[in-house]
């Protein structure tokens, strides 16, 4: 309560009408009135709705067994008391299974109050989708329509010790072993609900019990699918979701024993199906994460969870064509990790260039009545080639590059120095290197953003350059005839400008000013 009413309402809603519809709900042990407002709704609807009450069993599993022991539908479908469904969720699904002889039909699902909902497996209806390429990896919820014939022929039950979880086994082996799969992706059908006080069961297991649920899930699923791409298609979720999960921001406040069993677990996982295919279709902060877990190295991958949430990411290491991120342990003789872990493989790492990137130095050269400025600034990457130039743009940053990764622009984007004198050094402690670029300044109005273009493993990105705290030079006055006002300052987002501006307008004759008042005067009298 109070979220059950409006579940119970969606269901008794549903345009598929109450005469071919059996809702069994089961009361497990609840504490907040959830028992009387069901047999209210089975007083109200003797037909539709039977109800069973039950001591308290501490997780999904066995309320859910339960009712399918009672379910005589041609279908099957879970929903959970917090949640809800759309209008016509149920008839447009039953419809899918009929007219494509599914066994299992996916139906959208959205998350709501901030509870995340993997969507990649909705963007097209699909009345033929497979376990092996597709995400239907990601969205292994039991809140499917099953076709019963299947459940029961396959004896397909919820494990009824495992706090969180449950659903998974009995959803992969039913996807494992159905005929056909489809997804209705045209109609939002289920709307997952966060709580107000996140009491959602998933969100209060602890770390362990979260890790034990899931090496119970990754055996079962070992021995439904045989080692192989298929296999390391389905363990891609389990890898990326919920073991990177164990280790991610909350995990240096974790207690050191809880620490140390959670990589000791991710370990056994990773010498058993971390493949070299897996590893390498990741990202690489997980990647790594999963490999420092996997070497014992908790100290590091503290050092390396906190570097990429408090600090200002890691700098890259440009070597033979490849991007390395350098992350703790990276080419650390006492592990000895493979240098595969930490290369960039195949996806975009704005974060690391964008924190990284900012202004060492900024200064007029000025002779006579000509003015350019001169910069330096820092990138976080070593071992850059000519792929490197700092440019002036009187444009106002794309939307798309106001994220604060910059962005990545399209492949074969032409790299070149628009005027001025351009070069670059490695910087002193071998983590970076440094831009230096002088800037010509033309006698107009304008705003510069000062950006650097670094093409990195084949990718060029624009990343805006930040002060960080450095000093400006002073604003000087520049030009004799019509001076100008030119200074270099940060903008509201801490990121350089160059900015020239007239000190004043020049002044209008009498005869011009004359002019506009009586105009300004025949406007008013012709009103």
């Amino acid at each position: 309560m109070p979220y059950l009413t409006e579940c119970l309402n969606s269901l008794l809603g549903q345009s598929i009408g109450r005469d071919r519809l059996e809702v069994v709900a089961v009361d497990d042990g609840s504490t907040d009135d959830s028992g009387k407002e069901l047999d209210r709704f089975a007083a109200k609807y003797p037909g539709t709705v039977k109800v069973v009450h039950q001591a308290n069993s501490g997780g999904p599993a066995a309320p859910s067994n339960r009712a399918l022991d009672l379910a005589t539908g041609r279908y099957v479908y879970f929903i959970g008391s917090d949640d809800y469904l759309g209008k016509d969720a149920l008839k447009r699904m039953v419809a899918c299974a009929d007219e494509n002889d599914s066994d299992v039909v996916v139906g959208k699902m959205v998350g709501t109050n901030g509870r995340y909902v993997h969507q990649e497996l909705y963007k097209k209806n699909d009345p033929d989708v497979s376990l092996y390429d597709s995400a239907l990896p990601f969205t292994l919820a039991n809140t499917k329509l099953f076709r019963r014939d299947l459940v029961e022929k396959l004896g397909l039950r919820f494990p009824e010790d495992m706090p969180v979880g449950s659903d998974q086994p009995f959803t992969i082996e039913a996807c494992v072993k159905a005929r056909k799969i489809s997804v209705v992706a045209d109609y939002t059908c289920y709307y997952a609900v966060k709580r107000g006080d996140a009491s959602n069961i998933t969100y209060r297991a602890n770390h362990l019990a979260r890790l034990h649920c899931v090496e119970r899930i990754m055996a079962y699923t070992a021995e439904l699918i045989e080692p192989g791409p298929k296999r390391d298609w389905v363990f891609k979720r389990h890898f990326t979701w919920e073991l990177a999960k164990l280790i991610q921001d909350d995990f240096p406040s974790v207690d050191r024993p809880t620490q140390v069993e959670v990589c000791a677990g991710i370990a056994k996982l990773a010498d058993e199906y971390f493949t070299e295919p897996l590893r390498d279709s990741m990202d690489v902060q997980r990647r790594v994460r999963i490999a420092l877990a996997q070497a014992g190295a908790v100290d590091r991958l503290i050092e390396a969870i906190k570097g990429d949430t408090e600090g200002e990411g890691w700098p890259l290491l440009l070597e033979d064509e490849r991007a390395y991120v350098r992350y703790p342990g990276f080419r650390d003789p006492e592990l000895g990790l493979p240098d595969r872990l930490f290369e960039v493989i195949g996806e975009a790492v704005p974060k690391h260039l964008s924190t990284g990137t900012g202004l060492v130095s900024a200064e007029w050269d000025q002779n006579g009545q000509d003015l350019a400025v001169r910069l330096a600034v820092r990138v976080p990457v070593a071992g850059l080639a000519d792929g490197a130039v700092l440019r002036l743009a009187d444009r106002a940053m794309p939307k798309s590059a106001d994220k604060p990764g910059g962005r990545r622009l399209p492949v074969g984007t032409e790299l070149s120095a628009p005027g001025g004198e351009q070069h670059h050094e490695p910087a002193e402690d071998g983590l970076g290197t440094v831009l230096h670029a002088r800037f010509p300044l033309q006698v107009k109005r304008a705003t510069l953003g000062v950006r650097a273009y670094l093409d990195v493993a084949g990718s060029m990105y624009e990343i805006p350059v930040r002060t960080k705290g450095r000093p400006l030079p002073l604003a000087r006055r520049w030009r004799d005839a019509v001076p100008y006002r030119v200074s270099a300052t940060a903008n509201s987002k801490g990121r350089l400008v160059i900015t020239t501006a007239p000190l004043w307008e020049p002044a209008l004759g009498v005869g011009k000013r004359l002019r506009q008042t009586m105009s300004r005067v025949k406007r008013k009298l012709t009103r």
